[in-house]
């Protein structure tokens, strides 16, 4: 019996939606993950893109545990003198709430090409409407 392997333009692709209101950011990242990933797939090969696309709607209204919401914080360093910046969750989530799922996710893929190329098939809204209906996304309705 020979082995299997996945080519990556053989793959059937689905969208799938996740509402992220009131659910566990750590929780939403992980399926997405899994999802992106095409880890449930029993055509999974792990040096190829397998996985389909997800939309994570609400994201707005994702739930973080214990007292993340004031003392987790996000930083970045531009490279220069004085270039250190640093952002609660709660001031993150002002702002611009899609980037807490987003960075949530894209620490649980590879950090390489294939992680990248995995990554442009997250689409995240802070509300409730996407515009991908076209698509006819199916809902995920378990959340581990």
């Amino acid at each position: 019996m020979k082995t299997f392997s996945a080519k990556a333009n053989e793959v059937n692709r689905q969208w799938w939606v996740i509402d992220a209101a009131d659910q566990v950011l750590g929780r939403v990242a992980v399926k997405a993950a899994t999802l992106l990933r095409g880890k449930e797939k029993a055509i999974y090969t792990p040096h190829c893109d397998t996985g389909d696309f997800v939309i994570v709607i609400n994201a707005s209204k994702v739930r973080v545990t214990g007292k993340k919401e004031t003392d987790k914080s996000y930083m970045s360093f531009s490279g220069f003198v004085g270039g250190h910046k640093s952002e609660s969750v709660k001031a993150r989530r002002a702002r611009r709430p899609e980037l807490l799922v987003e960075h949530a996710v894209k620490g649980m893929i590879p950090h390489n090409k294939l992680g990248r190329a995995v990554y442009t098939k997250l689409k995240v809204y802070a509300g409730a409407e996407h515009p991908h209906a076209a698509q006819q996304p199916k809902a995920v309705t378990a959340i581990v």
